[in-house]
């Protein structure tokens, strides 16, 4: 009988094979597993399997109202991720073999790995009547912290029983389903409550990304509250025998305000009024100062190794990455080129046994052909910089994985922006083994009558460390520029008077607290328990911040795709959703959905449950009552607008010249007085699920219209691009909003012409030649619209301002008009799979329209070698029979010449009708050629109907084909067959 041990990932599970090997003997190695005569080695790929509710539990799209909510199933069913269905299949299908008698779960040390191998386990025994069956094949845990041979095989030695496991288990379990009940209900109780009025207006929530939106939205609070106030600095310049040096005034009894009311922007070097600035300055200009100095060392040490927060952050403020990008390069690292360790980790430390693996890497690095990195390796081997440092190597700070360190492979291949992520990540592990930077800090007061300057410097004595950046990092000290700070200062003798030579007041405004970047966001979510104000909550978050480093990228994603924030340049700015769902979840009095406290408590309660001392069963409970609570709250709202932080329009009511105000649901006239009911007119603030900015709002008041405009949601959930417009509804006598699609044909049905005056032309029609214009929501042929030198259109050329949610510029559109193709287009949105691609857009002759063109893709599968390194020759050709010896030149003249296309004649082609030769010319020919041939007709004389391009108008030659005075384009192909013989 056989152990079957399942890793997380394929790279663990060749670990594991090779730690084995020599205790265990040989493995064989299968597509999907290795094996020998005692062990059965195999992994998933991260999750394999994922919750969900029974289907008779579910709710489907369109269904999103109270009525079927709270969702609360009595058990969880799983379900296989579809692009590892066949990595499960195979898991499952080695832990049902007959030899296998004993499960070993080798998945990562941690909640994420146990709940991994559980659903893995539990999908395998099978569902019947309401319940996974149990396997009955014992389990052992294998933990581990060091992937170092020498560990994996002490852990084997030291395998934890399925018994102590249990606890990890049961919260592993409760935090997956927890996060369930509560995206789910919360996500479709908000979206219920916001499509009252009609429409599709998701509302999404959940533990973390609300939590994580709502650090976003306070900052941005907190931004629109603060008003600028002027305050002053004094700058002076002191002369001393040895040249001038600058210094700034500062008050040297000024304590920092502390409590709820301290003002923040109060600092020592302050000055509130012109009068008190201006005073000091006249006051100590051409004066004598005294001075006094104080010098000292000061050692700086290198940041620590980077866990994935760290290394986004830091890629994103020094090369501009986002997230996600940072996560997909380092993944690429990790799988594709073998040159970073597992990039998913919260870790900054490494296992104490890793120094000889360390010791390799620089060797490696010593010698690889990186110039800018070797040096660095080489100093740190010549000078014996690698030793056991708790600071480095830490075992109790080491959670499912280590940091993210080079392996023992020296890329090749890489791109840019993968290169720039590795020497990120090389520097920082050569860097950190470097000696501390040392500097000499100098602080120096100069006092003159009642008033103190100082003045600071700090010179570099022993880069250390910043050896490894170069000078990147050493050069001038942060704000040396503000005069109060620089690196060299000029000697001042013992005892020596300075002379004030000169001083100047500096106007100032207070800035308000700066947007979150996302290497800032980052850093809140990480830090997130700092802003919880309960001892043992804010313990239990302590490690674990929100979201964890494998998913934090996702959150911020997901944000910006649903439209609660967007970027722009490295600013993340909330939009009015955000607002408006947290004015929501306030005014509902459900407001624990927004803040860490809701994460610290579930981290608290589920590190009780690992340990024993909570059962997953109360935890369950508390969690079906929060969420009944939560969708009872919504569904019982019964006022007509929640209380929240409301704008005023400064463009008055369109019907009755009164105040226009927004409340949660609507911009509404609220009379003169602004007070009153007003006059009736009024439009929703989240039209088909998107949320009108207060700057759209007041646009859209103005000017009539707005547009067009990207986000909106069909009923159905599908999202749409439209202008909206206010038009005065005579039946009602008061303005309305509507839909506006930007359907020229509405001109064509009216008759009102279309005035080109004054419009600029893109380029020429790749149909008729005529100027192509910008006209609604198209650019279109200024002949495929009424003018007033052609009433009726006798062109149908048109395409999108927006195609597929991507916006197409100007520009791109005469790109297009005058080579064929746009530029590659990255924001095109699938109807149907909803994911972005990339995409030319062409003009498509054949078929006469825009149509999209992809990029060539590379083959996965590079060119084989061959033991010399030389491309594989192709695969001989198929022998040919022996054929008479003909001159080598018409052989060769004959390899090269094209076969020619194959051409109707007589035997192969039919007659057409004397009708049908009236229009195609006489000759036999193909049914194909007929058609195209038709089509030409069609098209060289205008007969495609103007208002719906799909029928043809026949002419007096095609009646006595078509039989009748129109047909559909459908119908054309049988028609010609009624022709030919």
């Amino acid at each position: 009988m056989k152990t079957l041990v399942i890793a997380e990932k394929p790279s663990v599970a060749q670990d594991i094979v090779r730690a084995l090997t020599p205790v265990a003997g040989k493995f064989d190695k299968h597509d999907d597993h290795f094996e020998n005569d005692k062990y059965v080695v195999t992994s998933a790929v991260g999750h394999l399997v994922e919750i969900a509710a029974p289907e008779e539990f579910d709710v489907k799209r369109g269904k999103w109202s109270f009525a079927h909510l709270p969702v609360l199933p009595p058990y969880f069913e799983l379900k296989p991720i579809d692009k590892t269905k066949s990595r499960l299949s195979a898991v499952v299908k080695l832990v049902k073999r007959k030899d296998v008698s004993r499960l070993i779960n080798a998945c990562d040390a941690g909640r994420e790995g146990e709940l991994i191998f559980r659903l893995i386990e539990q999908y395998a025994g099978g569902l019947k009547n309401g319940s996974y069956q149990p396997l009955g094949k014992p389990v052992q845990r294998l933990w581990l912290q060091s992937m170092t041979p020498a560990a994996i095989r002490d852990g084997f030695e030291q395998l934890r029983s399925n018994e102590q496991m249990l606890g990890l288990a049961d919260a592993a379990r409760s935090r997956s389903e927890a996060d369930w009940m509560v995206g789910i209900n919360g996500t479709r109780a908000m979206t219920a409550f916001n499509s009252r009025d009609g429409g599709f207006f998701l509302t999404t929530v959940g533990r973390v990304q609300t939590p994580t939106l709502s650090i976003v939205v306070e900052r941005e609070e907190k931004i629109r509250a603060h008003r600028s106030r002027d305050y002053w600095e004094i700058h002076a310049s002191f002369l001393a025998e040895a040249g001038e040096y600058p210094g700034k005034w500062f008050d040297p009894n000024f304590k920092k305000p502390t409590g709820d009311d301290a003002d923040a922007e109060l600092r020592a070097d302050r000055v509130w009024t012109q009068r008190e600035a201006l005073a000091i300055a006249d006051a100590v200009r051409g004066k004598a100062a005294s001075v006094k100095e104080e010098s000292k060392p000061t050692t700086q040490a290198c940041g620590l190794l980077y866990d994935l927060t760290s290394l986004q952050r830091e890629a994103n403020g020094r090369f501009g990455f986002s997230a996600k990008t940072t996560l997909q390069l380092a993944q690429s690292l990790y799988e594709r080129h073998k040159a970073l360790t597992y990039p998913r980790t919260d870790s900054r430390a490494l296992p104490e046994d890793y120094l000889p693996t360390v010791k390799q890497t620089f060797e490696m690095l010593a010698g690889s052909g990186m110039k800018h990195l070797a040096p660095h390796a080489k100093t740190a081997l010549d000078n014996s910089y690698i030793r056991p440092s708790k600071r480095i190597f830490d075992n109790s700070k080491v959670s499912d994985h280590f940091a993210i360190i080079p392996t023992l492979q020296a890329p090749s291949g890489l791109s840019e922006a993968e290169q720039k992520l590795y020497d990120l990540v090389v520097r920082r592990f050569l860097a950190v083994f470097f000696p501390s930077a040392e500097f000499m800090v100098t602080t120096r007061i100069s006092s003159v009558l009642s008033h103190h300057f100082k003045t600071e410097g700090k010179v570099l004595v022993k880069p250390g460390w910043m050896a490894v950046y170069g000078k990147e990092a050493a050069e001038d000290v942060a704000d040396a520029k503000d005069g109060d700070k620089g690196q060299n200062l000029v000697p001042v003798r013992e005892g020596e008077t300075v002379r004030t030579e000169s001083v100047e007041p500096k106007g100032l405004k207070t800035k308000p607290p700066a947007r979150y970047s996302e290497a800032t966001l980052l850093g809140a979510m990480e830090g997130a328990g700092k802003l919880v104000d309960d001892d043992e909550l804010r313990e239990a978050m302590q490690e674990k911040g929100l979201g964890t480093p494998a998913t934090r990228a996702a959150i911020i994603e997901g944000l910006l795709t649903e439209k609660y924030m967007f970027r722009e340049g490295r600013e993340i700015i909330p939009t009015a959703k955000a607002f408006q769902l947290m004015t929501l979840l306030r005014g509902l009095g459900v407001e624990e959905l927004s803040k860490p406290e809701l994460t610290g408590e579930w981290e608290y309660k589920l590190a009780q449950m690992e340990h024993g001392q909570l059962s997953r069963a109360a935890f369950m409970g508390e969690i079906a009552a929060m969420t009944e609570r939560m969708v009872k709250k919504a569904k019982e709202y019964d006022r007509d607008t929640i209380p929240g932080n409301y704008a005023t329009l400064s463009t008055p009511c369109p019907n009755c010249g009164g105040v226009v105000k927004e409340n949660y649901r609507r911009y509404t006239c609220t009379g003169a007085d602004g007070n009153s009911e007003g006059c009736g007119f009024s439009f929703g603030k989240s039209p088909a699920g998107r949320t009108f900015e207060p700057e759209e709002a007041e646009q859209l008041l103005r000017d009539k219209k707005i547009g067009p405009l990207e986000g909106f949601r069909s009923k159905a959930g599908w999202p749409f691009v439209a202008e909206i417009v206010i038009k005065y509804n005579e039946e009602e006598k008061n303005w309305k909003l509507e839909f506006d699609f930007g359907d020229d044909k509405k001109g064509e049905e009216s008759g009102e012409l279309v005035d080109f005056t004054g419009s600029e032309s893109l380029g020429a029609c790749p149909k008729c030649g005529s100027p192509v214009h910008e006209h609604g929501s198209n650019y279109v042929c200024e002949k495929s619209v009424p003018t007033l030198t052609q009433p009726t259109p006798t062109c149908d050329f048109k395409s999108g301002k927006i195609i597929l949610q991507q916006p197409v510029a100007r520009e791109q559109m005469s790109k297009l008009l005058e080579t064929g193709k746009t530029d590659l287009l990255d924001k095109f949105v699938s109807m149907r799979t909803r994911r972005a691609f990339k995409a030319f857009l062409a003009w498509d002759k054949e078929a006469g329209k825009v149509n999209f063109e992809f990029e060539p893709r590379a083959s996965k599968f590079p060119p084989r070698k061959t033991a010399a390194g030389a491309p594989a020759k192709a695969a001989p050709a198929k022998k040919a029979s022996p054929a008479k010896k003909a001159p080598a030149a018409k052989k060769a003249a004959a390899a090269k010449t094209p076969k020619a296309p194959r051409k109707t004649t007589a035997a192969s082609g039919k007659q057409p009708s004397a009708a049908l030769a009236a229009v195609i010319g006489e000759g036999p020919v193909s049914r194909p050629e007929v058609v195209k041939k038709l089509w030409d007709y069609i098209k060289a004389n205008g007969l495609q109907d103007a208002t719906d391009k799909r029928r043809v108008n026949a002419d007096a030659k095609l009646a006595a084909v078509f039989g009748k005075p129109q047909v559909t384009m459908f119908e054309i192909a049988g028609i010609v067959g009624q022709h030919l013989s």
